[in-house]
């Protein structure tokens, strides 16, 4: 089946026309939040409490969410100068990011010990995992920063509101929305390993009309990946290159007070050429030749609000993705195999209502309906292609109540129906109360999740290697819960911390006959989170996070992979004189077991690391700005996962430039 972006293209197009709608966000009514507590710019008063919407689907204060959130905003992530979503997200605790080499490849995250596919991902609230992809994992490797207005992070089982696969937690990425008068935006960027970045904005609004609208380009030439000790002798080693291009556009349209429409289509294309593994020896080495993995994703929503009187909304909405990879290699000139090709696409028809009963006390509900379908060609297998589809229908409820001063309480439920394995319940309680007098706040929440099985392990079997499909595969489920405390020490010190246990059951396996998958495996994982948040002055700010995570697989008796039990992160800014800024961010990440690169090894021990990241910020002007940055100060060697390098010493800088 042959395939071009412009046929993913016409889709969007289509459908954009058949939903007459524009998206501004998942929320459009939601506003703007103020940077987090440790990133206040100097001079600005700054509160303890952030907003989040994610936690409970409408704009929401974090100090009134028993759920722990992490909210990464669009002034946090240009300070750090961090341009990829991996690098923005290893700091944030709780999580362990795992990278195969440098800008491009193939990256996952592990929340609170839950797997790689048990984590929800939204970019502007659609649904952004491939239905292609074999275990339903999501490649946070594709995604740039330069047009996110925020990042929400929320942890423990989500599936109440969000439904499958949120057993480990959610990941929100929220775009820019144009304000105010018209204004255009540029940056280049520079520095070690070929890198060479460019990204511009065109945003503002008018006369009821927002837009914006961002073309990001990144490129990293020449990024060594492989260790070389695992290369045979006369081999060459070659870097990795990454080219990425990202085009995202939001528009939106208030009709009247009342009715507004909204749109949101977001376009990647990247090319990765990487050294794949040769398995014509044993162990697998690094191959001579490098492979090359290229992605063409689109997503798109398209929505109608309408407040027919004040504290009643609604949305309707219509989502589409439409994901497309291709993978060839070694790519050999004597011998170049032929491509293996995926294509997901998803469909989401939505509606959401919430209503404000009356101040603090709003109820939320929704209905769903999702199709999905995939299509893949491995040239030498039998069959050479395949393709399968599988539909679900659900409905959910929440609550967000304020029963006495000072006490909030939000608990959703949520029922699915899935055509292929057919009913799953889920729920959510998150209270939160702030002691008098001390203003201490207990939070805590108890939920429950699930995964649907892929339409990979549903459907797709591979007889050449005596392995096939298990149509009647049940979800994998989770019951999870968490407690905790934030405690002020006067107007510049928040500290905290947060217990948490997560029992996953129903986890796919192979069968011990490694013929079939089956609803088989056991786990749990448990641990802490803590954190100090300090204003030392007006210009100097910082933060402090540690998280603790114990894992077992209750089956073998062992930990789990990639799941360290000790990590750590730090994050200071510094406003020393107007217009100047820097930011320090250093990562901890103690050992964990891993298997070696091709897995011939099943368990060993990998030592962990400690990055050191330096950046700084000055506006020369009210629209020129300069900037630079250090990462990896130490030049340190590090492996995660086991078998590829991680980038070392790295200097970039740049130029930013602004009209207005």
């Amino acid at each position: 089946m042959p395939y071009s972006p412009g046929s993913a293209l016409r889709s969007v197009l289509a459908l954009s026309c058949a939903g007459s709608a524009l998206f501004a966000a998942p929320f459009a009514h939601a506003q703007q939040t103020a940077a987090p507590f440790a990133a206040a710019p100097a001079g600005v008063e700054t509160t303890l409490d952030e907003i989040s919407v994610a936690a409970t689907g409408v704009p929401t204060p974090t100090a009134q969410v028993g759920s722990s959130v992490t909210v990464l905003t669009e002034r946090t992530l240009e300070q750090q100068q961090r341009r990829t979503v991996p690098d923005a997200l290893q700091q944030v605790p709780g999580l362990n990011v795992v990278q195969t080499g440098g800008p491009g490849g193939q990256t996952s995250v592990f929340i609170r010990g839950a797997n790689s596919n048990h984590t929800k991902v939204l970019i502007d609230g659609i649904d952004a995992t491939d239905p292609s992809n074999g275990n339903g994992s999501f490649d946070f490797g594709q995604l740039l920063t330069d047009d996110l207005a925020r990042i929400e992070v929320l942890r423990g089982p989500q599936s109440g509101l969000y439904g499958s696969d949120a057993i480990g937690g959610v990941v929100s990425f929220t775009t820019k929305r144009g304000e105010g008068p018209a204004r255009a935006s540029l940056r280049l960027e520079g520095g070690s390993f070929g890198t060479f970045n460019q990204s511009g904005r065109i945003s503002g609004s008018e006369n009821g009309f927002d837009y914006s609208v961002s073309v990001s380009h990144f490129r990293a030439a020449a990024t060594p990946v492989t260790p070389p000790d695992l290369v045979p002798f006369g081999r060459p080693i070659h870097p990795n290159f990454y080219d990425n291009e990202t085009v995202s556009a939001k528009f939106g349209y208030q009709f009247t007070d009342t009715f507004r429409i909204n749109s949101v289509t977001r376009f990647i294309n990247s090319r990765l050429l990487l050294t794949g593994d040769d398995f014509s020896t044993f162990p697998a080495a690094p191959a001579a030749f490098r492979s090359e993995a290229a992605v063409q994703q689109v997503f798109t929503r398209n929505e109608a609000e309408w407040t027919p009187f004040a504290g009643f909304h609604n949305i309707l909405a219509i989502n589409y993705s439409n994901l497309f990879n291709r993978q060839q290699g070694p790519l050999d000139p004597l011998a170049t195999p032929d491509a293996t090709t995926g294509l997901g696409e998803r469909t989401r028809f939505e509606y959401r209502g919430d209503y404000l009963l009356s101040p603090g006390n709003i109820v939320l509900f929704g209905a769903q309906r999702d199709e999905e379908s995939l299509f893949t060609t491995s040239p030498g297998s039998v069959p050479n292609s395949l393709r399968a589809r599988n539909g679900n229908t659900a409905g959910y409820g929440e609550v967000q109540l304020t029963p006495f001063d000072r006490a909030f309480l939000v608990a959703n439920l949520r029922h699915d129906e899935n055509d292929q394995f057919g009913p799953a319940t889920t729920f959510r309680v998150a209270p939160s109360y702030i002691l008098p007098f001390t203003d201490t706040r207990l939070k805590g929440s108890v939920g429950t999740g699930f995964k649907a099985p892929t339409l990979s392990q549903l459907y797709q079997s591979f007889p050449a290697f005596n392995f096939f499909a298990n149509p009647n595969l049940r979800p994998e489920e989770s019951l999870g819960y968490d407690a905790g405390f934030e405690q002020p020490l006067g107007d510049r010190v928040l500290v905290g911390a947060t217990y948490y246990r997560n029992d996953f059951t129903n986890l796919i396996n192979t069968n011990a006959s490694f013929t079939s998958n089956e609803n088989v495996g056991k786990a749990v994982s448990y641990g802490a989170e803590a954190f100090v948040s300090v204003r030392l002055s007006e210009t100097l700010s910082g933060r402090v996070d540690y998280t603790n995570t114990v894992t077992k697989n209750e089956i073998t008796g062992q930990e789990l992979l990639r799941r360290p039990r000790h990590k750590g992160s730090a994050t200071a800014f510094w406003n020393p004189l107007p217009g100047l800024t820097f930011s320090g961010t250093v990562i901890v990440l103690g050992s964990f077991v891993d298997g070696n690169r091709d897995f011939s090894v099943p368990r060993l021990k990998n030592p962990g690391f400690t990055l050191v990241n330096l950046a700084v910020n000055y506006d020369v002007s009210e629209t020129v700005s300069v900037f630079g940055r250090i990462d990896n100060l130490f030049d340190r060697r590090y492996e995660n996962p086991t078998g590829f390098l991680g980038p070392g010493l790295a200097v970039y800088g740049g130029v930013r430039m602004t009209t207005f």
